[in-house]
């Protein structure tokens, strides 16, 4: 049965989509059976990893989660886009946006995707959701299927102070809905270790909560050649395997790997 993954955080710009992706291969790259899902309305995910038109695609994840609502009997791998490099992909479109509408009267709506995760969950090694960067329905939905937590964050003022109100979220879902919601670790993203500012926040961060919450032990450095990859519809991995980025994101597999 798969671990499920949420990679979250409340503010934007902080890579989660590019984490869940490079994650997501590098996982697969071991030899894992990897399934990523988007659940973020902008579906940022689903255009980085190749699909140019997801408005025309059939079957999405606000498909799914519509038949599931409908109580339908539905096809567990209906709607997974194959990727070449080797993860799944239950893709998002425009239409997510309208889900939070179809959710919000209902009973059990933070419990929806849950439902579709446990048809899912025999075919897969790991699940990673991408979320969208506010506190949603669809967002809560992830972190009530998820087992951890990881929580990309960039080493600037506004968003360290964003963490806080973030783990105060996490906690609420764990008492009242996913007890068994951890956190994996904070993983800092678009680090410039050239500047004095980025290292007195990161040290702010580990200093707060590095003695509770795992930091995982390489930070992903800024890179132009990183911020050119959603473009290409490929990993970091195959973009610029030789690249700095790609370094860190094979040492964050290797830490989740070795606490699987």
């Amino acid at each position: 049965m798969a671990k499920t993954i949420v990679i979250t955080n409340r503010k934007g710009g902080c890579g989660k989509s590019f984490t869940t992706a490079s994650l997501g291969v590098g996982l697969a790259r071991q030899g894992k059976k990897v399934l990523c899902i988007d659940s973020d309305n902008q579906h940022s995910l689903t255009i980085s990893m190749g699909v140019a038109e997801p408005d025309k695609l059939p079957i999405t994840l606000s498909t799914v989660i519509a038949d599931i609502i409908a109580k339908k009997d539905i096809d567990p791998t209906a709607g997974i886009i194959h990727h070449g490099e080797g993860i799944d992909l239950m893709p998002a479109n425009d239409s997510l946006t309208g889900m939070e509408l179809t959710l919000a009267p209902l009973m059990g709506r933070e419990i929806i995707l849950r439902k579709y995760i446990n048809k899912v969950k025999p075919l897969y090694d790991f699940i990673l959701i991408d979320t969208c960067p506010t506190l949603d329905v669809l967002t809560i939905n992830a972190l009530a299927a998820a087992n951890s937590a990881i929580l990309p964050v960039t080493p600037k003022y506004l968003d360290a102070k964003g963490l806080e109100l973030l783990l105060k979220s996490i906690a609420n879902i764990r008492e009242d809905i996913n007890p068994n919601l951890s956190i994996y670790g904070i993983l800092l993203t678009m680090v410039d270790n050239r500047t004095n500012f980025s290292k007195e926040i990161i040290n702010v961060i580990k200093e707060a909560y590095g003695g509770e919450i795992h930091i995982f032990k390489d930070s992903i450095p800024h890179s132009v050649r990183a911020a050119e990859t959603s473009a290409t519809g490929k990993s970091i991995f195959t973009h610029d395997p030789n690249g700095k980025v790609a370094s860190a994101y094979a040492s964050l597999v290797k830490e989740v790997l070795d606490n699987a």
